[in-house]
């Protein structure tokens, strides 16, 4: 029997969700909400004997490129090309709207697939983790140095006062030339979601960084990082950890940034697995990838 293709909806959670957890990632029900309020004629599903065997979702960044992610198969259903299949129709649909760039982040097994399908490198990222011991996650300066050294736990920053309420809006201007593309409903979301995890770094009013994080199903997910110095990065670095509660933590790193990597090893990040961005199309809008220290992340760019 062929598969059956169509859109997803928000019925589909539930086996989107059951898809991830056997692919061991860790988005939650929002992020599929989130994908679906963004792009509800770009997600798609295979469906085979009734029950969805695959996903694909797309996002639209201002009409300058589209996102592609969650690429997920039911690994019993595997080795039938239904993840092909799913691609081709995202890359259909989105060939369809008028968009030419479009990008993904690949892992090491799906870069040799995007590449016969004209996708090439950008540049590198890798997921960096902390696992932190139970009852320590978010001690703040409760711990001891040592106990709160063990759990990876970093000492707060005296030097960066962090705002109470953030400007979301000056962040979401930043954004937009940091990343390429105006993509403020994402940022809002995770704002409105988790208003704890917005960090904003300013130096005499200008504001020098920011980051945003949200809850997975396995771990906080940092993302994005974004910083002009080693300074207001370490700073948003230290105050995420402080407030996190996750005894998981998850960041995506990108390479060009020269300090990211160095930062999350030296505060107890472990090096957990490498991802490659790519893209189709003309790259017009890449954005400053040396400013990015953490990607909203792999699902999302």
């Amino acid at each position: 029997m062929s598969p059956h293709f169509r859109l997803m909806t928000e019925a589909d959670i539930p086996a989107g969700m059951r898809l991830k957890e056997l692919a061991g990632w860790n988005q939650t029900p929002s992020d599929w909400e989130r994908f679906l309020r963004a792009s509800p004629a770009g997600c798609f599903v295979a469906e085979l004997d009734g029950r969805v065997c695959g996903t694909a979702t797309t996002i639209v960044y201002e009409g300058r490129f589209a996102w592609i992610g969650m690429v997920l198969v039911d690994p019993e259903r595997r080795g039938r090309g239904i993840g092909t299949r799913l691609l081709a129709k995202a890359i259909e649909h989105l060939d369809a709207v008028g968009v030419s760039t479009l990008k993904l982040d690949a892992t090491p097994q799906g870069r040799p697939i995007y590449a016969k399908l004209g996708f090439v490198s950008e540049y590198e990222v890798e997921r960096w983790t902390l696992e932190r011991q139970p009852g320590l996650a978010g001690a703040g300066g409760s711990a001891a140095p040592r106990e709160r050294a063990a759990a990876g736990l970093a000492e707060p920053s005296a030097s960066l006062p962090f705002a109470s309420q953030p400007d979301v809006e000056e962040i979401v201007e930043f954004d937009r030339d940091v990343f390429g593309a105006d993509r403020g409903g994402l940022l809002k979301s995770l704002d409105d979601d988790t208003p704890s995890f917005t960090l904003e770094a300013r130096d005499r009013g200008k504001l020098q960084g920011y980051a945003l994080g949200r809850r997975g199903s396995r771990a906080d997910h940092l993302g994005p990082w974004i910083a002009r110095d080693e300074s207001s990065a370490r700073g948003l670095l230290v105050e995420f950890l402080r407030r996190s509660k996750g005894e998981a933590i998850f960041v995506d790193c990108v390479k060009p940034n020269r300090f990211a990597c160095g930062l999350a090893q030296s505060l107890g990040f472990e090096f957990s697995r490498p991802l490659t961005r790519m893209y189709r199309g003309p790259n017009r809008h890449p954005g400053r990838p040396e400013l990015v220290c953490g990607i909203l992340g792999p699902e999302f760019g």
